[in-house]
């Protein structure tokens, strides 16, 4: 998915006759129907992508069908009738699909592989590259969730679904296109793909939980939305796959908010782009596997997590469209009480955050130790909690103009601190705050954009939520985000944008989330 490099293209040119079999017919179609005028060629693209999709769709099918004579059933508990080789030859079927794809609508020379290319890169160390954030931050992670939800809803645990997300990744990076292999491309599409992917395959589990044991068509679609991987399993594969993972009866909180923004403030050191005044604003929200509900553990990785994901539907540009997009989940930990009032779970941590507050983003996959929280301060009031220490690798940049962009790839530290104050199901008022120390090898297109570098990243948010009535809420929010930097041969960066955003909240059946395990004897205070 990265845009090629000179040096890369020519080679590509050079070597188009050495490829192999398949790749040699795609090219060859492509330069032959190219010959027939416009109308040709889109007739034969069609039929092209048609046997794309049909090879994607028949190779795993013709698997499944040399382990059906077995008679097996996926069974959660006890493994039996999970596959490793159903997966594996999905996530080759859909490399080659996406490859081709691309090949014959996006661009022949970037992904044009063939021998030549593919050996070349098994022989290339991997580097940083200068693809556009979005695609680098958001489409690598969001292909490697495919992979992972492929694997995962074959019956693979985390650790089985992460290694297939890596197969995919090399797999991509070394035949997927003639470009050398990318380093933040593996960290984002593996590690960024599975906590994704793991947060995606659960919140579709749990939509298909809720309807029993046939889940009507829409839970199967909406968890299909939700990861592509479980819903192609279950479609294709039948009864194989259609046991559902069990959630174990998590506490959850879930919020969809949607609202208009108003640009209060903006610093952008005179770059572009301008800053919206008003904004749109879609926001869901949810936390799975809150700490304090009477036996509920937390043996799996991401028993325990949070997804967030904020669009901006009236962006410019569909590359502006995703304001937050933020995973983090339990790798390993442990529930614990302090007294009778306070009830937390505790570990290691495993997230991905993407920000891009117009006019600057900034994107980590990073591992954390700290806990989560909840705290009984009286008979109807909870303050919850979470406080994190981590360390990630990413990148930031500006989000303008190409001639202004100021990309750092580097280590990522970053201290997390939030608190939510639950009054009943009545109101919450909530605060958060991060930071973002960026440290590294600065690339883009502004001058020496590659010496060593660092700056720092804040986002803070404070917020007020009460409900009317039923699941309906009204909130108002102010967020900040400020960016310090210092860009070689571009000067010294100060953007901060402000936003107070006015939204309509409808809260799912736990209302704010706080979770009860006092018995109902418990004096009040």
């Amino acid at each position: 998915m990265r845009a090629g490099r000179g040096g890369d293209l020519a080679r590509a040119g050079h070597h188009a006759g050495a490829g192999s079999g398949a790749a040699l017919a795609l090219d060859g179609g492509a330069r032959g129907v190219s010959q027939g005028g416009p109308l040709s060629l889109a007739r034969h693209r069609v039929l092209a992508l048609a046997a794309i999709v049909f090879v994607s769709l028949v190779t795993p099918r013709a698997v499944w069908s040399a382990e059906r004579a077995n008679g097996y059933v996926l069974d959660w508990d006890s493994g039996t009738g999970k596959s490793y080789v159903i997966p594996a030859a999905e996530i080759v079927g859909f490399v080659g699909a996406l490859n081709a794809f691309n090949r014959l609508v996006i661009d022949e020379d970037t992904y044009g592989t063939d021998g030549h290319s593919i050996w070349e890169n098994l022989h290339t160390a991997p580097e940083f590259d200068n693809d556009p954030f979005h695609v680098n931050q958001i489409g690598h992670p969001y292909q490697g969730s495919i992979y992972y939800g492929l694997a995962r809803s074959a019956g693979l645990n985390y650790w089985e679904s992460l290694a297939a997300t890596l197969f995919g990744s090399f797999l991509w990076e070394t035949a997927g296109e003639t470009t050398a292999p990318s380093l933040n491309d593996y960290v984002t599409t593996t590690l960024g793909g599975s906590f994704v992917g793991e947060a995606a395959f659960r919140m579709a589990s749990l939509l298909l939980e809720g309807g029993g044991e046939t889940p009507g068509f829409w839970r199967e679609l909406g968890a299909a939305v939700l990861s592509p991987g479980l819903g192609f399993n279950r479609l294709v594969f039948g009864d194989r796959f259609k046991p559902v993972f069990p959630s174990h009866d998590p506490a959850v909180y879930i919020r969809l908010r949607a609202g208009v923004t108003l640009t209060t403030s903006v610093a952008n050191a005179h770059l572009s782009p301008d800053v919206q005044e008003q904004d749109g604003s879609l926001d869901f929200y949810m936390t799975y596997g809150l700490p304090g509900k009477p036996g509920y553990t937390y043996k799996r990785p991401f028993d325990f997590f949070l997804f967030e994901f904020t669009a901006v539907p009236n962006a410019r540009t569909a590359a502006d469209a995703i304001e937050n997009l933020t995973v983090r989940g339990l790798l390993v930990g442990d529930k614990y009480a302090v007294g009778d009032n306070y009830r937390g779970v505790w570990g290691l941590f495993g997230g991905y955050e993407y920000l891009s507050p117009q006019v600057f983003n900034v994107a980590t996959t990073n591992f954390a130790l700290g806990t989560v929280g909840q705290w009984w301060l009286t008979r109807t009031v909870a303050l919850q909690g979470t406080a994190l220490l981590g360390v990630g690798f990413g990148a930031s940049g500006t989000a303008g103009r190409h001639a202004e962009r100021d990309f750092r790839y580097g280590v990522i530290p970053e201290p997390l601190l939030g608190l939510r104050l639950i009054v009943s199901d009545l109101a919450m008022l909530e605060a958060a705050g991060r930071q973002y120390w960026i440290v590294g090898i600065g690339k883009g297109a502004s001058p020496h954009a590659d010496e060593f570098g660092h700056e720092r990243i804040d986002r803070g948010t404070i917020g007020l939520t009460v409900r009317v009535f039923g699941p309906h809420a009204l909130s108002l929010h102010y967020v900040v985000s400020a960016r310090e930097a210092s860009v070689p041969g571009g000067g010294d960066r100060h953007q901060s944008v402000e936003t107070l955003t006015l939204s309509y909240n409808f809260l799912g059946h736990t209302r704010f989330g706080a979770v009860e395990w006092r018995p109902e004897e418990m004096p009040r205070r």
